[in-house]
């Protein structure tokens, strides 16, 4: 049985864009390579932080849902911790209420897109 996590990350800010696309892809890789299923990617973008990490007061954020075995978390987060470009990560596993409000809010974004769109 394969349980849904949602992991955000931050990235430092003196990545250039493709440096940013290229460590997201990285970590995207790992998770497709280990037997995840990826279920929803959002890249939130450069964002100021709530405090100074690292001396740096943005960071690039993005945040992966995907469906995995539990063995896969340990060694995921490993990964985070060894690469100097990632600040800060979360991974939290969800419950099915955390995933009835990630669906309703992704359907929110996606109907105001919809709407922006046409007009």
């Amino acid at each position: 049985m394969n349980n849904r996590y949602e992991t955000v990350f931050i990235l430092t800010p003196v990545l250039s864009e493709d440096q940013a696309k290229e460590t997201v892809k990285k970590f995207t890789g790992y998770l497709k390579n280990n037997g995840a299923k990826i279920l929803h990617e959002e890249n939130w973008g450069l964002k100021k932080l709530a405090y100074p990490i690292q001396k740096k007061s943005t960071g690039f954020y993005y945040l992966v849902e995907f469906e995995a075995e539990a063995t896969i978390i340990r060694p995921f987060e490993t990964e985070f911790i060894r690469d100097e470009r990632v600040m800060r990560f979360l991974n939290v596993r969800m419950e099915k209420h955390h995933v009835a409000f990630a669906e309703s809010r992704r359907n929110k974004s996606n109907k105001k897109a919809a709407v922006a769109a046409d007009n």
